[in-house]
């Protein structure tokens, strides 16, 4: 599992930033930055990288390997350090704390602010680096792809959606983003998926997670991942959250991936409270969703 680096942002110093930056530009090129490579893209001398190599190495923040040459890649910890010391620099965040959600796409632990918010980091293309260059649009027109720009990729078209959608939508408020880390709001909610409703608030709260569909949708964007456990359930009512995947609405396939957003929640509350609802029109709904005319799941069960 890839750690909380808050912890060895205060061993480092400013020519560690500088190295790490170095193999960050170097890594546009090749998975592997060659040593040799790293005086010109960090700008230190080659005394001072062999050391600030041995540094970050030490920390996990880059990792090493002997191919035809010996090269360096930044870890995630690398890569995260980077953000967090840029975040630090602006004033964004004062202190990172406990993880909120550890998943295999995104990390996401509390920070400190004015107030207390969220620190995303983006985690795509890591792991299952080949899947992710096929799946994701913002990779198909790229020979060499690292899984630096796939992960910075899906933190920019996130906030994009957040910063379009907010406060129309009910989605978290962003604040900052950097590389591959968004800071944004925190939700003080309960994961959709983890929450018993009442036979009462059923309805209701799916008619809620549907009008915000809708609203996203006059606004621009299909969410085109959505899940009870993309919706937070609050003491106010829903938060939306987790947009990386989001498309606009002039995509050739965004009502497609409306339909399906609109299959996937209606189905999971088809399944948890068979009671409540059953034998819904995913089609009629999201073209009412599509066209602005949604008012209630009522008028699509039985």
């Amino acid at each position: 599992m890839v750690q909380n680096v808050a912890s060895v942002m205060a061993e480092l110093e400013p020519e560690d930033f500088h190295l790490l930056s170095g193999v960050e530009q170097g890594m546009r090129f090749s998975e592997y930055v060659a040593r040799e490579k790293l005086t010109e893209f960090s700008r230190l001398t080659t005394e001072d990288v062999d050391y600030r190599l041995d540094r970050c190495a030490d920390r996990g923040l880059v990792e090493r390997k002997t191919i035809q040459y010996e090269g360096f890649k930044l870890t995630f910890e690398g890569y995260d350090t980077l953000a967090l010391h840029t975040f630090a620099e602006r004033d964004t965040i004062e202190g990172v704390g406990s993880p909120l959600g550890v998943g295999k796409e995104s990390d996401v632990y509390e920070a400190q602010s004015y107030k207390p918010v969220a620190l995303k980091y983006h985690r795509e293309g890591y792991t299952n680096f080949r899947e992710v260059m096929k799946e994701r649009e913002y990779t198909a027109d790229r020979d060499h792809v690292s899984w630096l720009y796939t992960a910075r990729k899906a933190a920019e078209r996130e906030y994009d959606a957040l910063e379009t959608l907010y406060p129309n939508v009910s989605v978290p408020q962003p604040i900052d983003t950097n590389r591959h880390a968004i800071v944004m709001e925190k939700i003080d909610g309960v994961e959709l998926s983890r929450t018993k409703l009442e036979t009462a608030q059923v309805l209701p709260i799916l008619d809620l997670v549907l009008e915000e569909m809708q609203t996203a949708y006059r606004e621009g964007y299909v969410h085109a991942d959505m899940s009870e456990y993309n919706v937070f359930v609050t003491n106010e009512g829903v938060v939306v959250f987790d947009w990386p995947q989001a498309v606009p609405t002039d995509h050739e396939n965004a009502r497609e991936l409306l339909t399906r957003d609109v299959e996937n929640i209606v189905s999971y509350f088809e399944r948890k409270y068979p009671q409540e609802i059953s034998n819904v029109d995913r089609d009629a709904v999201a073209e009412r969703l599509a066209t602005d005319a949604f008012d209630s799941i009522t008028e699509f069960t039985e």
